[in-house]
């Protein structure tokens, strides 16, 4: 199991990192994440939803995804308001059940869970969340240390030493841990290291005299091109005019801007488009970054009033405006393209009740309906034919007037994409990991497409980061603790 000292420690990163060493070696290895809390969701195959981490992780053990890898997922709706995921579905009910009181109940399915991988699978990996030394949260623990009692796992403990503090961050964890959930802990790793390692000199020996858990990793800071959970702010710059900004074969200055809202969700879907090396890419705050721009991207949302008021009040809606007037190309995902229709109608109370006015930049109209799509999709990309593939996650049906020409169908024939000059909007999720999408895309703006399939690019870079832990830990004490034998 990995648990952190705090959150973006990079717990998810190494369980990633740990399914493709044990994968490589032929071992029959999951992962698993009890209780996630994030607005980046994908779909398994049987249309169930789960974090976009374990996502990840199942493709590094090369599994096909399951909603038992990540038994609950929490996506939050408002600061103290979340919609709660039960084995991929959406339980609307448990919003009425005191916390607390929900941690019990939830407790059940995680419990049946963990089970049925350990029976499916040779070896877990295990993800913690946030940290486990949370006094106030440790009552209804269900994701860290009552999860290694339960799976019996041995547990590394891990600290972003980019950060600082990460040996009072390790033996301060350790202290506020119970005598036998200490005795879980099989090692600690200092993960994101720079620098020269001499200069950390006795330090590990230090924090082991004090714990009597030696430090199995000093792990160098890597950047590869893999999904973060929540860091979006770290994955894209600010358009700002400064030396990296792309020039595009038409020689102008290529920035494309995604509108960073309150309730965003599925940010991760656009790593491919931040890596393509010919274009600069960043998430903005204000309608002032909105300058200079060929294109701009409205993502998906959790919660749609909330977010459209947002681009409303803090002057996002005019300026949008004033580029589309301007011929400049604006695309909304999900979400994003029911904020750029006429109207929304939210009868059946699922975001509040409410019934807004758009933007009015695509002349269709939304109303959520009870029922939410989840699926796999394959998509045919109306002007030109080609194939793709992406996921849908939405509660909303989307009807248009005869003006809007038909963006996207998918596999039932169903359109899913709507396109009204240079404003288009679609339900799929995803598609920027296809090539030929982002090849379709960039071409409107004069960019050729250069990064291929994102998805072996992500592989790729599992495979170096399963070399990366293999060099800078000591596995041999790892595969000890965790009862393998050379």
């Amino acid at each position: 199991m990995i648990q952190g000292c705090t959150s973006d420690a990079g717990k998810s990163y190494l369980a990633a990192g740990f399914c493709r060493l044990y994968a490589n070696r032929g071992i029959r290895v999951a992962p698993f994440k009890a209780q996630n809390m994030s607005n980046n969701a994908g779909v398994t195959p049987d249309g169930g939803e789960i974090g976009r981490a374990q996502l990840l992780q199942a493709q590094a053990a090369r599994l096909s995804p399951s909603v038992y890898m990540n038994p609950v997922l929490l996506k939050p709706e408002a600061d103290s308001m979340s919609q709660v995921i039960l084995l991929g579905k959406a339980q609307p009910q448990l919003k009425a059940i005191p916390w607390q009181e929900r941690k019990d109940y939830l407790w059940e399915t995680v419990k049946s869970s963990l089970q049925k991988m350990q029976n499916d699978y040779d070896l877990l990996i295990i993800e913690g969340a946030g940290s486990p030394a949370e006094i106030n949260l440790r009552s209804g623990d269900i994701v860290n240390m009552r999860i290694a009692l339960e799976a019996q796992a041995q547990v590394l403990l891990t600290s972003d030493i980019d950060r600082g503090g990460s040996f009072a961050h390790l033996l301060g964890t350790w202290h506020c841990l119970e005598r036998h959930e200490q005795q879980r802990i099989a090692g600690f790793l200092l993960n994101k290291f720079r620098g020269d390692a001499s200069l950390l000199g006795n330090a590990m020996e230090w924090l082991e005299g004090k714990t009597q858990i030696p430090t199995l990793g000093v792990i160098p800071m890597l950047n590869l091109p893999l999904p973060t959970e929540d860091a979006y702010s770290q994955q894209a710059g600010v358009l700002n005019g400064s030396d990296s900004d792309c020039v595009s074969m038409t020689g102008q200055v290529t920035r494309i801007a995604i509108i960073r809202t309150p309730y965003m969700s599925n940010f991760d879907e656009f790593d491919a488009l931040i890596n393509e090396p010919d274009v600069q890419v960043a998430f903005v705050d204000k309608p002032t970054e909105l300058a200079d721009v060929v294109a701009v991207i409205i993502p998906g949302s959790k919660h749609v009033s909330v977010d459209l008021e947002f681009l409303k009040q803090g002057g996002f809606a005019a300026r949008l405006h004033q580029l589309a007037a301007q011929g400049v190309q604006i695309l909304g995902v999900c979400g994003g393209m029911q904020m750029l229709g006429r109207s929304l109608n939210d009868p059946h109370n699922l975001e509040g009740g409410y019934t807004s006015q758009g933007l009015g930049l695509l002349a269709i109209d939304t109303t959520l309906e009870a029922e939410k799509t989840t699926q796999q999709t394959t998509a045919t990309l109306v002007n030109s034919g080609a194939q793709v593939t992406g996921y849908e996650i939405h509660h909303g049906k989307t009807s248009a007037d005869n003006g809007v020409k038909p963006y996207l169908k998918n596999q039932q024939e169903l359109v899913i994409g709507y396109v009204q000059g240079n404003i288009a909007g679609m339900y799929a999720h995803g598609l920027f990991d296809n090539a030929v999408y982002r090849q379709e895309f960039l071409q409107k703006l004069g960019i050729e497409a250069q990064a291929g399939e994102w998805s072996e690019q992500v592989d790729a870079a599992l495979d170096t980061l399963a070399l990366h832990l293999e060099k800078h830990c000591d596995m041999a004490a790892i595969d000890r603790a965790i009862g393998l034998r050379g």
